[in-house]
């Protein structure tokens, strides 16, 4: 009996396969729901509640149950939050996923086409709506020079015998405005979005704003409201050649049985 309780417990505890990798360049990390961290390679399962980690050099592309695909691009951070699909039960439809820092490219699946307003990506700056897509997502991190001066800033700030002004100035720096990056090819940090197909809707709390086919966007930060920027402001997502080719490997949709790949935990 004991033993029949352990299963059970084990099985409740046990999150659901969400998607496979499908195609991979290099090295790729899983941080998992308990705090292991594993290796894993082609055909290796991705939960809901893993944490994906790209090393410098390395493009992923994890399939999902659904048909849905998101790439990574090398040094991201990509955390599957909650991710739920049954094409029998619609109402349980769930996909909210977090890009902590990097790129990627997502491609919009069953779920996203019969139950959009169940999807959504978090970001540092904003959150991706979609309306049936594939779109581009990268986070542009501050410099460490930028970071420096503004450590800078709030030391001196702290110094003003006005209570209001060292928390609210350092905040207005940070914030920046919501002009476009300036031209000569450094980007300002912040959320910049690429619309390859579809509608996407990027909001924060400074507002919302839809972004159609063929549009590009930024926004700076959690409080200024996204705009459309005219041109490419730098965006590149250059996989190599196979992952552009068809993704679609045996075993992948709902209710397929457990891939026999064999991952690596670190110890």
């Amino acid at each position: 009996m004991l033993l029949v309780l352990c299963g059970v417990v084990g099985a409740s505890w046990a999150a659901q396969v969400a998607g496979t990798i499908t195609q991979l360049s290099g090295p790729l990390l899983a941080k998992k729901v308990d705090g292991a961290v594993r290796i894993l390679s082609l055909r290796s399962e991705v939960e809901s509640g893993d944490t994906l980690v790209t090393e410098k050099n390395t493009y992923a592309l994890v399939k999902f149950i659904d048909n849905s695909e998101i790439t990574l691009k090398p040094g991201t951070t990509f955390k599957v939050e909650n991710f739920a699909f049954d094409a029998a039960k619609p109402d349980g439809d769930q996909a909210s996923f977090s890009l902590v820092k990097g790129g990627l490219r997502s491609v919009t699946g069953l779920l996203g086409k019969r139950n959009k307003e169940k999807f959504s990506m978090k970001t540092p700056g904003a959150t991706i709506g979609i309306r049936g897509t594939t779109f581009i997502a990268e986070m542009e991190e501050p410099s460490a020079e930028a970071v420096a001066a503004r450590e800078a800033y709030l030391m001196a700030s702290t110094a003003s015998l006005d209570p209001l002004a060292a928390p609210v100035r350092p905040l207005m720096l940070a914030q920046g405005t919501s002009a476009p990056p300036s031209p000569n090819g450094a980007r300002a940090p912040g959320l910049y979005v690429q619309v390859i197909d579809g509608m996407i809707s990027v909001s924060n709390n400074g507002g919302s704003t839809n972004f159609s086919a063929g549009q590009f966007g930024y926004t700076a930060s959690v409080m200024v409201p996204p705009v459309v920027v005219p041109t490419n402001p730098g965006i590149k997502f250059l996989p190599p050649p196979v992952f552009n080719s068809s993704t679609t490997t045996p075993g992948t949709g709902a209710g397929a049985p457990k891939s026999a790949a064999v991952d690596c935990e670190v110890r």
